[in-house]
């Protein structure tokens, strides 16, 4: 099918191009979002009537985004989630739980706008592209992390990974210690026991047995 583009789409063409595109891609995404029409005469003399305002509106809405994009570009977002020691979630977190914690900070952001290539299904530090405009996108990350204490530790760039390698070695010297502490102990018991052997012995003064006389 043959539409005409309404605004710019990614690897489709500029507002204005007529483009060839499958019948269910155009009739489930680009004329229901308000993307294109089918570019029939009537359609493309009705989209030149409109085409000045239709491109002061773009440019409003892309102002709009950019600004947006300049405040929201780089932000992190901890969604606190349960995980296997491993760090593999039980469950996921998806486009929607980007969008809602970035709106609960304040960012207006659709999950129609996060992009994903598959749900995040690890804990650690994970990219999202948001799509504000044809034209103009950011970058956000959702530090997915199972506890506040966790999510700051990732946050210097250490993966959950490194994370447990850190707490098993903590582990390990912990219980290093404790048995250097039990066997410092034995040995100072050892000691003791040496020296009271090595003591000489004294014999107690012989008691006067000698009867007045």
């Amino acid at each position: 099918m043959e539409v005409v583009l309404l605004e710019r789409v990614a690897k489709l063409g500029q507002m204005g191009d007529v483009v060839s595109v499958k019948n269910g891609f155009a009739r489930n995404y680009l004329m229901p979002q308000g993307k294109a029409l089918r570019a029939t005469k009537a359609n493309l003399k009705s989209f030149e009537s409109q085409r000045v305002q239709l491109e002061a509106t773009n440019l409003e809405t892309k102002s709009e985004a950019t600004a947006l994009a300049e405040k929201l570009n780089g932000q992190v977002f901890v969604v606190i989630r349960s995980a296997s020691d491993a760090g593999s979630l039980y469950g996921s977190v998806t486009g929607r739980d980007a969008a809602e914690m970035a709106t609960a900070e304040g960012f207006t952001v659709d999950r129609k706008q996060v992009i994903l290539a598959a749900p995040v299904k690890e804990l650690g530090l994970h990219d999202m592209q948001v799509v504000l405009h044809p034209e103009v996108s950011a970058t956000i990350t959702i530090n997915v992390a199972r506890s506040v204490e966790e999510a700051e530790l990732q946050a210097t760039g250490k993966s959950i990974q490194e994370l447990q390698a850190e707490a098993e070695a903590e582990a390990d010297f912990d219980i290093a210690e404790l048995f250097d502490d039990i066997g410092a102990a034995a040995l100072d018991d050892d000691d003791a026991d040496d020296r009271a052997s090595n003591e000489p012995v004294v014999d107690a003064p012989a008691e006067d047995t000698e009867q007045p006389g």
